[in-house]
């Protein structure tokens, strides 16, 4: 592997750039070995240095990506879902040096993907890493860790974790709206204490959810007006509605029109603070997260990503 890239127009060698590529192998249909190759030959035509690593367990990629903080590389690559991206990103927090991100998709949903307008397809992603185009997006703070797309707590947050990769596969983003409505309408809520920038919200609700983007678990009509780069934590508080009113939330969702919908208060806000003196659980970007007590902060503009060229 080389060290050096040379300057053609004044003839002197000049570091190459740095590019670690963070791959979970079990994604991508068992395509991951070739979807690799395929990263590190475009990467290497760009003139960067590529090293490759490879997820085995939880919080890998988290580690890796601190690595290459440290190692003050130019670009990290999340090969993977949105687990894979989330820990990625959580490996930016706190470092000094923040590299560019690319990203490909290889999960089920690939919300912020979807989110950030990049293809869906592996290979037109892999090709877009060659784009010199890049757009500042905001990430989350939640309590110690950062997220990319979506904070969900309440009692659908366990059922939605709980889904099987088979059932992501097979059904895709219904599979998290038939388990998501299924604890809707069992009617258990949780008294909650919710505060966005100085209002406060206090009440009985099965569901909260902090979005980023505009595509939460799928479904891009959910927010529909939310933009990667928007500066605002987009929040939607379900009051105790019992099962017509979750029947019409669905629907609601559905057309995008939820912000609207007589039993869900909407607001936007770039602090949020959520309580229960119950135990109430959480997810956070498709994975099981912290309990309640819950500290939401937006990070404006935090992470370059690379997106294609005739990106707008």
């Amino acid at each position: 592997m080389s060290e050096f890239t040379v300057d053609n127009e004044i003839g002197k060698a000049k570091p190459a750039r740095k590019a670690m590529v963070i791959l979970n192998p079990s994604s991508g249909k068992e395509r991951a070995a070739e979807y690799a190759r395929d990263i590190e030959d475009v990467l290497r035509a760009k003139g960067y240095d590529v090293e490759l690593r490879e997820t085995a367990g939880e919080q890998d990629a988290t580690r890796f990506c601190r690595s290459a903080c440290g190692m003050r590389c130019d670009l990290v690559v999340s090969a993977g879902g949105d687990g894979t991206l989330n820990e990625t990103i959580n490996g930016l927090l706190s470092q000094e040096h923040r590299p560019q991100l690319g990203i490909v998709p290889l999960g089920t949903v690939n919300d912020f993907a979807r989110a950030l307008g990049l293809p869906l397809d592996p290979q037109a992603a892999i090709a877009a890493l060659a784009s010199s185009r890049v757009r500042a997006v905001d990430l989350g703070r939640i309590n110690d860790r950062l997220f990319t797309n979506v904070v969900a707590a309440g009692n659908i947050a366990e059922a939605v974790a709980a889904v099987s990769s088979e059932e992501k596969s097979r059904l895709g983003s219904l599979a998290y709206l038939k388990e998501g409505l299924k604890e809707l309408v069992s009617q258990k809520a949780y008294p909650m204490r919710i505060e966005y920038d100085g209002e406060v919200w206090e009440g009985e609700s099965p569901l909260f959810v902090a979005a980023l983007t505009n595509s939460v678990a799928g479904f891009e009509k959910m927010v529909p007006d939310a933009a990667v780069d928007d500066g605002l934590i987009h929040g939607f508080i379900f009051k105790d509605i019992g099962w017509l009113g979750t029947l019409t939330a669905g629907w609601s969702l559905w057309a995008g029109s939820l912000r609207e919908h007589k039993d869900v208060v909407a607001f936007t806000a770039r602090q949020v603070s959520v309580r229960s003196f119950e135990r109430v659980r959480t997810n956070v970007d498709g994975e099981e997260g912290p309990d309640l007590p819950l500290e939401l902060q937006l990070l404006p503009g935090h992470v370059e990503v690379v997106v294609p060229e005739d990106d707008r």
